[in-house]
């Protein structure tokens, strides 16, 4: 791209102009990260000027390049930069930084702000998740590209810090990264060496150009204020093409600064009234007024998004070409950029499935064969543990190697991610944000802990991300309480907008899979067992609208009954066999499976106290795990069957005996329950 009448006057008052919007957003809003800001203000636009490509007026144009600021502290930056190039980010905005409704949140947050890609601000996520983007495009172009046209051949940049590679889950997804050859990601290493606490040789002593070339990387060094360096530099990462390159940038924190520049003074609070006027004196800026942009800097500015938008005109048009050339993928591009759903697909999932009886693992890896034969789009894979979660699509070949020799290896739909599970959840994030394919991940349940922070973060950004999580509670046995989840439910349960899917049979986990691939409209988890469960016999009509209700009864007996037994997964047949022992008892009980606590909370209060009334009929639930989370569905009468310890090594026989998971063993603390109500 032309420079332009871009002098070295002109570089350092756009240079300045970022840092200075930076220090008085932070000075208005009295809390801010300027250092960052100040430090990367020069590699920083001469990435944005000079490399990379987008479009302000339209954000999601899918040609873009992506840029990633991982280290989302200092947002700053990004907004400064946003606003200067362009995008609907108006000043004021800048000075309402980390307000209450503002576009300038304190972290990037996705769907918030124009132009920023990811959230970012819990460290090494960012870092994880470009990994996951740009594994995107490499498996776009490898699908859809041909003879150098077509799309997914842009670039993933983006800025980590010492921080974000502190953080485990960035040699996580790194040595994945490299292990796959992603050539299109490119990253700047904020290498300041402050953290908060002070310099980083605190706690942080490792080689980190070693530590990535023995990740197969790419590494250069350049200094921070070398633009001409950065240049070359970041040319020389395009070219490489097979290797993933990171940009060692030794920086100055709060650079400009003169008596807090190179400390963790200057990393997380204002500079201060004072030391701002002495670094607009040290800066040769002026004093007033404060957010100024001089014009030559908004002139300049303007006329690269003019000349960007040219570069779109005719990356456009080379898009033109390949579709009037190879029409039937160009179609099939859109349609996986659409991800629309059939309008049959519940019974295409859910086809001969009803009364089959299998472990809800076994059921889902039907669905997901059927599902993958009829959305092109559906992508996924599993933390090492494919065989156990029974999450490969059979005939949608390999990424990476194990796509054997020969073959291109991003044109399969399995995905290897290793045991590395934290960096298995932001890269899935990552595949989500691209938006070309609908990503599903698995392993254990007991192993989303590992997860968590991707998992709270697609849930944030609301991103149509699925996660297969198997060997659901105690009764997978003999592997103990290290593999046996007991809170694990409760705790997913209690993530904001994340929905959680516990089927109980063939049918429930067909529609788990068909609603979560229809109108979820952010992330599912859909919970499985690893052993066989028998299809429950309902007696009444059931489809998938009374499945979209997150719960239904089973058996009923009619309005009138002496108790309402709720549960999810294995435990409703478990239920439903305790209700024929109470009947012999002269107990009358619903069975209600709640294979959703959060579709049942949405329904209209009418549904939920019939199903399981507040008051009056007793309601106990059963869980094979805490069961926290069913208490406030139970009423004032109501009890919760749950487990209060780790589990055990044994057989599942044995451990349902030992644990009270028995229809006899219900149908007595059942009873004892109504006669102590």
């Amino acid at each position: 791209m032309s420079s332009g009448q871009l002098t070295p006057a002109l570089r350092e008052r756009i240079e300045n102009t970022i840092r200075f919007l930076a220090i008085d957003a932070v000075e208005a809003a009295k809390s801010g990260h300027p250092g960052a800001p100040m430090g990367l203000a020069g590699p920083v636009f001469e990435l944005w000027d000079q490399h990379l490509r987008f479009d302000p007026s339209d954000p999601q144009w899918p040609l873009r390049d992506r840029f990633i600021l991982s280290n989302g502290h200092a947002s700053m930056l990004l907004y400064a930069l946003l606003h200067l190039f362009g995008y609907d980010l108006p000043l004021e905005e800048i000075k309402r930084f980390r307000q209450l409704h503002s576009r300038t949140p304190g972290h990037p947050e996705y769907g918030d702000t124009p132009g920023v890609e990811v959230t970012t601000g819990p460290l090494g996520q960012g870092f994880a998740m470009g990994v996951g983007m740009a594994l995107a495009a490499r498996m776009t172009r490898a699908r859809f590209a041909r003879g150098g046209f077509g799309p997914g051949q842009h670039f993933i940049y983006g800025v980590v810090s010492d921080g974000d590679l502190m953080e485990g889950i960035s040699a996580e997804a790194a040595s994945l990264a490299g292990h796959l050859g992603l050539g299109n990601l490119i990253y700047l290493y904020d290498d300041n060496r402050i953290t908060i606490d002070g310099p980083t040789t605190l706690s942080f002593s490792e080689d980190v150009a070693r530590r990535f070339e023995a990740q197969r990387w790419q590494v250069q060094r350049v200094d921070a204020e070398d633009s001409a360096g950065l240049r070359v530099a970041l040319d020389a990462a395009r070219a490489e093409g097979e290797r993933p390159s990171l940009i060692l940038l030794r920086t100055t924190i709060g650079y400009g600064s003169p008596g807090k520049a190179g400390s963790s003074k200057v990393h997380g609070a204002p500079l201060g009234p004072e030391e701002a006027v002495r670094t607009r004196e040290n800066l040769g800026w002026p004093a007033e007024p404060h957010f100024w942009i001089p014009d030559d800097v908004t002139a300049y500015c303007d006329a690269r998004v003019t000349e960007k938008q040219c570069v779109r005109r005719a990356l456009d048009s080379d898009l033109a070409h390949w579709c009037a050339r190879d029409p039937e993928l160009a179609a099939e591009w859109d349609r996986c950029r659409a991800q629309a759903i059939p309008d049959d697909l519940q019974e295409t999932l859910a086809a001969e499935l009803e009364g089959v009886e299998a472990a809800t693992r076994k059921h889902s890896s039907v669905v997901i064969q059927r599902a993958a034969a009829a959305l092109p789009w559906l992508v996924g894979g599993s933390a090492d543990l494919a065989e156990s979660n029974l999450t490969r699509i059979e005939t949608g070949g390999d990424v990476g190697p194990a796509a054997g020799k020969g073959n291109d290896p991003f044109v399969g739909r399995n995905l290897h991610f290793g045991v590395r599970e934290h960096a298995m959840g932001a890269i899935t994030n990552g595949l989500a944000l691209d938006g070309t394919f609908r990503p599903y991940a698995g392993t254990f349940l007991i192993f989303s802990d590992y997860l968590r922070p991707a998992l709270r973060l697609s849930a944030l950004m609301r991103l149509r991300t699925l996660f297969v999580f198997t060997h659901d509670s105690i009764f997978l046995g003999e592997d103990g309480p290290t593999h046996q989840p007991i809170e694990h439910l409760d705790s997913l349960r209690a993530i904001p907008g994340l929905c959680v899917l516990r089927p109980a049979d063939s049918l429930e986990t067909a529609y788990a899979w068909t609603w979560a691939l229809r109108h979820a409209q952010g992330p599912v988890v859909l919970v499985l067992t690893r052993q066989s469960l028998p299809a429950l016999k309902r007696e009444g009509s059931f489809g998938f609208s009374d499945f979209c209700q997150g719960a239904y009864a089973v058996v009923d007996p009619g309005p009138q009954v002496d108790v309402v037994l709720a549960a999810s997964g294995s435990e409703v047949s478990l239920a439903c066999a305790a209700a024929v022992l109470l009947r012999a008892e002269a107990i009358t009980a619903r069975v209600v499976s709640l294979p959703s606590l959060e579709l049942f909370r949405a329904q209209p209060a009418a549904l939920r106290e019939r199903l399981l009334p507040a008051a009056g009929t007793p309601v106990v639930a059963i869980e094979a795990a805490r069961g926290e989370s069913y208490w406030p569905l139970v009423g004032a009468r109501g009890a919760v069957f749950g487990i209060e310890r780790f589990g055990a090594s044994a057989p599942q026989k044995a451990l349902a005996e030992a644990f009270g998971f028995t229809a006899e063993a219900v149908k007595r603390r059942v009873l004892e329950h109504l006669r102590s109500c």
